[in-house]
């Protein structure tokens, strides 16, 4: 299962970073053209992948200064026109509180999601015990900043709630800057999903290496390039599949990938609660504080919150949702016998 999220999520940040670029730069970009870009992009960002962590790096850097400047600039601008209320109504009327809080709450854990994929790439990090836990430190307090101020300051400046949607912060850009910063907006939102792939893609194409290493995968995936010493081979067969999504639609993509990702973060959190069971003189980099009521918090906390989620989430992702889930308990009981055949072959 967390092998199939972690496919899943590259696919959907691919199909949003294209679709991003047809739909505001170049509306006839549509049928293959659209899929034709898709695979230009994939295989851009699998050969910085193939280069290693540090070009991963460099890139994402450029991406994310490029990403914030203007988001920045939105703030400073809005916050001198403040005039409403942000944050008002607090909930939209007329809606079932339970649907507000069970999307939202989808939203928060998609938005939040993901870093523990970091120790996919621990072998690629200089003493990662050290350097995570400040990055996390940093990186968290920022993203927070920057979902909340420019809807906090946005909201207050213009005071129309009502319109906003996934692709209206450019829009408020427009009104709120003019035509300048609508269009760096515009362009920061492109990028942005192309940052955010760029680093899926080093996190993801990780999983099926080690999965080679542990005998559940063919050993080529395990194949290190000669050079730059990263799994390239992965890199290659996970990046076709990441093109292969790009067919289906970015809701489809997304529906699909809410479920794995919750799921996931509760199979994460009950490996913690089972480690700490059967290990628990195991020697650990780091340890969930406040003995057994901090692991209470820890497990209980994810999977109350991902049962709101998906209990209340739409009907499509009711319906289509549990598909990916069934294919992943049945590569539970798959994959031993297909470490069992390639070992005894």
């Amino acid at each position: 299962m967390v092998e199939l999220e972690r496919f899943m999520a590259p696919g959907w940040e691919l199909r949003g970073a294209v679709q991003r670029l047809s739909g505001d730069f170049f509306p006839s970009l549509v049928g293959w053209k659209h899929y034709v870009v898709s695979v230009a992009l994939i295989a851009l960002l699998a050969y910085v992948n193939i280069r290693g962590i540090q070009m991963v790096g460099m890139v994402s850097t450029v991406l994310e200064v490029s990403v914030l400047a203007p988001v920045l600039v939105l703030c400073v601008v809005a916050a001198m026109k403040w005039h409403f209320h942000p944050f008002h109504p607090l909930v939209p009327p007329h809606v079932p509180g339970f649907q507000v809080f069970g999307v939202g709450l989808a939203l928060g854990l998609w938005l939040y999601s993901g870093y523990e994929q970091c120790s996919s790439v621990a072998e690629e990090i200089e003493n990662p015990q050290r350097n995570f836990p400040i990055a996390l430190a940093i990186v968290v307090p920022l993203s927070i900043a920057t979902y909340f101020l420019p809807a906090l300051f946005s909201l207050a400046a213009l005071g129309d709630w009502e319109k906003w949607n996934t692709a209206y912060l450019p829009t408020a850009g427009l009104l709120i800057g003019g035509s300048l910063l609508g269009f760096a907006l515009t362009v920061a939102a492109m990028l942005g999903n192309v940052s955010l792939l760029n680093a899926t893609v080093l996190t993801s194409t990780r999983m099926p290496s080690s999965m080679a290493e542990d005998g559940y995968l063919p050993p080529v995936f395990a194949a290190k390039h000669p050079k730059y010493g990263t799994p390239w081979i992965a890199i290659l067969i996970s990046s076709a599949i990441y093109a292969l999504l790009a067919f289906h639609t970015l809701a489809q993509l997304l529906t699909v990938y809410v479920w794995l990702r919750s799921l996931v973060t509760v199979l994460t959190v009950m490996a913690a609660w089972k480690l700490r069971k059967t290990r628990p003189e195991m020697k650990r980099p780091f340890s969930i504080p406040w003995g057994n009521v901090g692991l209470a918090y820890v497990v209980i906390a994810p999977i109350l919150m991902t049962i709101v989620a998906l209990v209340f989430s739409d009907k499509f992702a009711l319906r289509w949702g549990p598909v990916p889930v069934a294919l992943g308990v049945a590569a539970y009981f798959v994959f031993p016998r297909i470490k069992k055949l390639i070992a005894a072959g």
